[in-house]
């Protein structure tokens, strides 16, 4: 036995006071740090395999299960409990994760995920005494899912049963307050000090943009590593966001003096136990977030942190998810950080400014924010809660983010009535999302079991994207790839096989077409609304309505198939359509099949092209199948048409007669002067009647004949119709007896006419109820602007000076009193005294 290098560690003083908070309230918080002994000392001493001699304490009651959020760690953990017993897992100490069953019989550690398909089918946890939700700080969506069902089931099912909450940083009353006010146990750091080397790339670097990162700030972290194994003593850890990069930063330290190992998700094994041990030679090791805080890498004395990390992002309108690289929150930093301090003093090289830090988040988003929820709302439909409400979580589900889930599920047959079904209780057993339990379960009996599950694990683990975009043939090379050759085939032909024994007994597999038929139907059962068909020129329209585009150099591209089913693709921000990522060529027969529920015959009676078209339209989603016209169309939806159409392309589709146009101008007048009870006649307001007006209407044409004048006189009680002649005249008679049109098409009425024709007159008529003075435009005799007033007598008095001089030369034959206030008005030529 190993537990002498276990018990030194600092937890060992946490917990007694661990052991009394649980006697004396059934939950406890563990806040303990990073190399602590939290996550492999304190379930050991729970179940009585440590800590218990001399410190007069029992084991806890029944078996004590350990959560944890990663399959990595998960795995790491039970083997290093099992080290410390001197054993191998599957003895007192077990690991089950998806696709690996060895439970023990004293400390289980399972993945969140395994422990949400045991809670609904065994959700009293029989034989389990205690639970301990390791690095809930890390707010996976399944650990607080987690969380949530084992406290119902403490209230509701097993009082007794214990719930420790461990995180590895000190923010802890959140938690404390979700478990009822549970006390709080507290571990001092075991860490030494950390050195912070602020090591900026030299120039600036365009900064990260959804999945890719620059080469040139690869370069550098490369570059970094290099430096630190230089300047350091010990191993180097580096963090990056994903396994892309990290094959990159590896390639770049080709020739360093240290073996480089890539620690990831998807490594082997062989290759986690290697990074995992202790080495005889320095080692720079690269590393995503799965070794933040859950798993300890022996050696390390340097951390070089790209500062990067990879969030999900989902399009909840287009059913379209992707990961997006962002900037890591303080908090994540502070944890790569630590990992340099675990043994010994050590240093931690930041590849950005002490100045961006500051500005970095403080700590990252809970998953529950950024998350496709399909899996989470199913479970809670699954657990009796589907809206989620009475769920302990820290953070509620987004309600756009639910609604877009329980759609969905409807979708999937998964819900009814907002209640779990059979079928949904069937494929939330399946432990995958419910599109691809979905895919699995309707699948297999149309393409046969083992292509089903093959694809289905293929689409669960997507392979890397050097693999390339058509998913029949990644399919076809891995069936072909032998285990121990490629790591991800052996995942792959693992969790096929685990698939394959979840489906129930059935007959013979069908005969497949091809392989193109089979991955095609599975995918299409998948992702539905992904389905797309070619368009004219280029590029594709998903049955989503979202455009999408095959990448440059896709093995796709060459034949430019009709029909795809697409398994995997993203939408890059501000780009306009969707991009693939992987998909299966299909044909129409297929997409007709697997997305049957989207398949739907409508009459549409639209307006497009500049009039009404009305059709029986076939549509897969958005794709139209095909369209014949529509004889006798419903005169309700031919209204609705024409009114779109007015109100695409205004109302200069019905037929303005200067009359019309005239009576609008004289009617807005009056509103803009007097307001109510005078109708409103803008745009907006004629557009709220124009229902009313389209009557009778059938297409464009139609609209054309509308009496507009006698409908805007419609608008008009007797009472104001009475007074319209009144207050707005259409013409005013002058004092030479002629009767002019009044412009009411300005911000003011403006009475246009010769001066000779207003001798005499020593005042226009005001308008509106004597409210609005009207503007007089007097003009030569040849009918252009001489003066503006609102004032003739003012004028007559000051102003016709001025015009008299400059004009009667020019209009000898007019005439051009001296005194026009008392002259006569013509509008006449001839020769006038004083002229």
């Amino acid at each position: 036995m190993h537990l002498s290098a276990a018990e030194g560690l600092p937890v060992r003083h946490a917990v007694p006071a661990l052991r009394a908070a649980l006697d004396e309230h059934g939950a406890a918080v563990l806040a303990a740090p990073p190399g602590t002994g939290k996550t492999t000392l304190v379930p050991l001493a729970l179940a009585g395999l440590a800590l218990a001699q001399g410190q007069g304490a029992p084991p806890a009651p029944g078996k004590v299960l350990v959560l944890e959020p990663r399959r990595l760690a998960a795995r790491a953990a039970a083997r290093r409990m099992a080290w410390l017993l001197g054993e191998r897992p599957g003895g007192r100490v077990g690991v089950t994760v998806r696709g690996e069953t060895r439970p023990g019989s004293r400390v289980e550690v399972v993945t969140t995920g395994v422990v949400l398909q045991r809670l609904q089918s065994d959700p009293e946890l029989d034989g389990v005494g205690t639970v301990i939700l390791d690095e809930c700080h890390e707010r996976h969506l399944d650990a607080d899912t987690a969380l949530a069902f084992l406290l119902d089931v403490r209230a509701a099912l097993r009082p007794d049963l214990r719930v420790v909450a461990a995180s590895a940083t000190a923010e802890t009353a959140p938690w404390s307050r979700l478990l009822g006010g549970a006390p709080v146990v507290e571990t001092a750091a075991a860490l030494h000090p950390v050195e912070t080397v602020w090591a900026p790339p030299p120039r600036p670097l365009p900064p990260p943009h959804g999945m890719r990162v620059d080469p040139g700030f690869l370069a550098h972290v490369a570059a970094t590593a290099r430096r630190a194994l230089a300047e350091r003593d010990g191993d180097v850890l580096c963090f990056l966001p994903g396994v892309g990069e990290i094959a990159r930063v590896a390639g770049l330290l080709s020739g360093a003096p240290a073996e480089v190992l890539q620690i990831h998700g998807q490594a082997p094994g062989c290759v986690q136990d290697e990074v995992l041990a202790p080495a005889s030679r320095r080692r720079i090791v690269l590393a995503t977030s799965v070794a933040e805080s859950s798993l300890t890498v022996p050696g390390v004395r340097a951390v070089v942190d790209s500062g990067l990390a990879r969030e999900p992002r989902t399009d909840h309108a287009r059913g379209l998810g992707s990961l997006t690289t962002v900037r890591a929150s303080r908090a994540t930093a502070d944890q790569r950080a630590g990992r340099a301090g675990r043994e010994a003093p050590g240093t931690v090289y930041r590849c950005w400014t002490q100045a961006e830090h500051d500005r970095l988040p403080a700590r990252p988003r809970p998953e529950i924010e950024l998350a496709d929820l399909a899996g989470f709302a199913l479970q809670a439909a699954c657990w009796g809660d589907p809206g989620a409400s009475g769920l302990a979580l820290l953070d509620p589900p987004p309600p756009a983010a639910m609604d877009a889930a329980r759609g969905v599920l409807h979708a999937l047959g998964a819900l009814r009535d907002g209640r779990a079904t059979d079928r949904g209780r069937r494929l939330a057993r399946v432990g995958l999302h419910p599109r691809l339990a979905r895919a699995l379960l309707d699948g297999a009996p149309r393409v046969g079991a083992r292509d089903a599950a093959q694809i289905v694990a293929l689409l669960s683990e997507p392979p890397p994207r050097a693999a390339g975009d058509d998913l029949t043939a990644v399919w076809r090379a891995l069936r072909g790839r032998s285990r121990p050759a490629d790591p991800h085939a052996a995942r792959w032909r693992d969790e096929a096989a685990r698939l394959r024994r979840s489906l129930p007994a059935q007959g013979g597999a069908p005969p497949s077409r091809s392989d193109d038929h089979a991955a095609g139907v599975v995918v299409a059962l998948a992702f539905p609304e992904r389905v797309a068909r070619a368009r004219r020129g280029s590029g594709y329209l998903m049955a989503s309505g979202t455009g999408a585009e095959l990448a440059d150099g896709s093995a796709l591209a060459g034949a430019r198939p009709g029909w795809l089913a697409v398994a995997a693709a993203d939408r890059p921000a501000g780009a306009a359509s969707a991009r693939v990522r992987q998909a299966v060529v299909i044909d129409e027969e297929v997409a007709r099949s697997a997305a049957a529920p989207l398949v739907e015959t409508a009459e549409e009676v639209v307006w497009r092209d500049g009039d009404v078209a009305a059709r029986r339209v076939e549509r897969l989603g958005a794709i139209e199948l095909e369209a014949r016209p529509l004889r006798d169309p419903d005169p309700g939806l031919v209204r609705a048409a024409l009114l779109d159409g007015v109100r695409a392309e205004g109302l200069g589709l019905l037929r303005w007669t200067p009359g019309a146009v005239a009576l609008r101008e004289r009617l807005a007048f009056l509103r803009g002067a007097l307001g109510e009870p005078w109708p409103a006649v803008d745009d907006a307001a004629l557009l709220e009647r124009a229902p009313e007006w389209l009557a009778g209407a059938r297409r464009r044409a139609d609209l054309a004949k509308v009496d507009v004048a006698g409908l805007l006189r419609g608008l008009l009680p007797w009472d104001l119709a009475k007074r319209l002649e009144e207050y707005a005249p259409e013409r005013v008679e002058v004092p030479s007896g002629s009767r002019i049109r009044v412009d009411y098409s300005g911000e003011r009425p403006v009475l246009a006419v010769k001066v000779q024709e207003l001798f005499g007159w020593d005042a226009a008529p005001r308008l509106a109820g004597g409210r609005v003075p009207l503007v007089v435009h007097l003009l030569s005799p040849a009918g252009r602007p001489a003066a503006v007033t609102a004032d003739l007598a003012s004028f007559w008095r000051e102003g016709y000076r001025a015009v008299r001089a400059e004009l009667r030369g020019r209009y000898p034959r007019h005439p051009w009193p001296e005194d026009p206030a008392s002259a006569v008005a013509t509008k006449r030529t001839g020769r006038a005294s004083g002229s």
